[in-house]
């Protein structure tokens, strides 16, 4: 038995089976490589799901979180504070889009973020109604999985949600959602269904991560901030997947010239440790009354010092720049390949920056999903030694994430492989189906 299927074993009798997990037991990674337990060399197209940007293990990034290790690793903020959170919340205070006087709380997950963000909106108005949209995420915990705009596996046996969560429709041009179709719903909803003084928050992804990849107009952004400034809400933008530079920006919203009033982030914060951020308008973080929020763990020093220094290389490297040069790449030999005879099944190729995902259906007059071949072009990569995921709420695009500090050459190794896992793929299921 190989150390991975022993692995597989121990897994299966000792972890909870809802923790989906994938076959690949890593032991060593390095920038975009990963090596699992068998020595078997991937080229990682997940990035910890958009969580190490500047890749496994920046040297920078190590050396900042050795150096916070040599001093203290925990005290609790609440306990005994440190300077380099307050350093980090000046920083995003900063960097946050947005011309107004802010204010930064450091948490844990993105979901952790989510729900300090809800509760900092219903502090400040005074109201209980959130709105989010179709095909949305926004963690696992109760609040988070009410915003999702994805039943399964989400909110599948979970229960009653928490009332007051509406969702409206997320402009998808392929499927024929159109912007002033979600605005019509949305309006409606204000009309029908909630009081827009009731209303303490609308909370959107510029760029759906589970979703699919999904984009925003950024005339519907700036719609959503019109809106939200008519009737009082309050604009959340949930950055966790499509921040830290991802989409080419520091902060996706960014494309669309769109301030929100607050902003959660996690994932790329600090490249691989654990931490997320709520920075927002000063009036409307202070909303919550003194030891509302918080946690014992939020703002571990480790992952704030990545965080620190993650922020420098971004600037460094310019980051920014290599996110929107490697996406173009990938998007240049996505549609390449979309265009050639007898692959009819990839029908659609989008992105921003290095967040790429191309959507599989049956054909391309229904464009029914097709999660089958979808899943068997993730095998099929993983299988020829690229790490890639799927998303989708039907569960039938596939997503790429590289780190930004990935080498040309091994994107265009990794778009090689991907490109004959497609190929094998669709040859399958064609011979499948005959």
């Amino acid at each position: 038995m190989s150390k991975t299927e022993d692995l597989k074993a121990r897994r299966a009798a000792a972890v909870a089976n809802g923790v989906a997990t994938r076959g690949i037991y890593a032991v060593r990674a390095e920038n975009s490589e990963l090596w699992d337990a068998d020595g078997k060399r991937f080229i990682d197209f997940a990035a910890g799901i958009a969580v190490n940007n500047t890749g496994h293990r920046h040297p920078k990034v190590m050396a900042a979180v050795a150096r916070q290790a040599e001093e203290f690793t925990h005290t609790c903020f609440h306990v005994a504070p440190y300077e380099s959170y307050v350093a980090l919340a000046e920083r995003l205070n900063a960097a946050t889009p947005g011309d107004f006087t802010k204010k930064t709380m450091l948490v844990t997950t993105g979901a952790e973020a989510v729900e300090n963000a809800v509760k900092m909106a219903r502090a400040y108005t005074g109201r209980s109604g959130v709105i989010a949209f179709s095909g949305a995420f926004h963690g696992r915990t109760l609040m988070g999985m009410a915003l999702c705009g994805k039943v399964t596996p989400y909110k599948k046996a979970f229960g009653a949600m928490p009332p007051e969560v509406l969702h409206a429709p997320f402009p998808n041009t392929f499927h024929g959602v159109s912007v002033q179709d979600s605005l019509s719903v949305l309006d409606n909803m204000l009309r029908s269904s909630i009081d827009p003084e009731r209303v303490a928050a609308i909370i959107i992804e510029p760029v759906q991560g589970e979703g699919g990849f999904n984009i925003a107009p950024p005339e519907f952004l700036r719609a959503l901030r019109e809106i939200c400034d008519q009737h009082g809400i309050l604009l959340i933008a949930d950055e966790v997947q499509a921040g830290i530079a991802r989409t080419g920006k520091l902060f996706a919203f960014e494309h669309a010239g769109v301030a929100a009033d607050l902003v959660t982030m996690a994932k790329g914060l600090a490249g691989g440790f654990p931490l997320s951020a709520v920075t927002g308008r000063a009036e409307v973080v202070d909303a919550a009354p003194v030891g509302g929020i918080g946690g014992t763990y939020a703002g571990n020093p480790l992952a704030v010092a990545a965080a620190n220094a993650v922020l420098d290389v971004i600037v460094e490297e310019d980051l920014c720049s290599r996110a929107t040069e490697i996406g173009e790449v990938i998007k240049a030999r996505l549609t390449a390949i979309a265009a050639r005879q007898g692959m009819d099944p990839i029908g659609d190729v989008r992105g921003v920056g290095a967040m790429v995902a191309f959507e599989l259906v049956t054909d391309r007059i229904t464009n029914n999903p097709d999660p089958a071949l979808t899943q068997a072009i993730v095998a099929e990569a993983e299988a020829r030694g690229l790490i890639i995921l799927p998303c989708g709420t039907r569960a039938n695009a596939v997503r790429l994430l590289p780190a930004l500090t990935t080498p040309m050459a091994q994107v265009e190794e990794a778009l090689d492989i991907l490109e004959a896992s497609i190929e094998a793929a669709v040859n399958a299921t064609a011979v499948a189906a005959e």
